[in-house]
């Protein structure tokens, strides 16, 4: 039986620590969703897909934007899913919209060193 990597849960409390903080030990790969979107619904198992393929290489966080509107705010989130990629604390590269798998996984390679 495959062992699933889960993905983590963030919120405007715990974002500075489990995303900024975690960033500068492993990249790691924010989705923004909401549970209305259905394109968020649709990249939702490209996301538990890259969590387990690239766990090496990737931590991959789920933040609830109808919850968490400061931080959509901040990061200056237009629409969703946003995913963003922060690598050494900073946000590195983000993308809007559905992507299947090889897109999510060649989007991350083209950014990590």
């Amino acid at each position: 039986m495959t062992q699933h990597v889960p993905i983590l849960e963030a919120d405007e409390k715990s974002f500075a620590e489990v995303v900024v903080a975690a960033s500068r030990e492993k990249p790691v790969l924010v989705d923004f969703s909401a549970e209305w979107c259905s394109p968020c619904r649709a990249i939702e198992p490209v996301m538990h897909k890259i969590a387990d393929e690239m766990a090496d290489r990737v931590t991959v966080v789920k933040v609830d934007a109808d919850e968490n509107m400061k931080l959509c705010g901040h990061y200056r989130l237009r629409g969703f899913p946003t995913v963003l990629l922060f690598l050494n604390g900073e946000e590195r590269a983000r993308f809007s919209g559905f992507r299947p798998t090889p897109q999510v996984k060649e989007f991350i390679e083209e950014h990590l060193d």
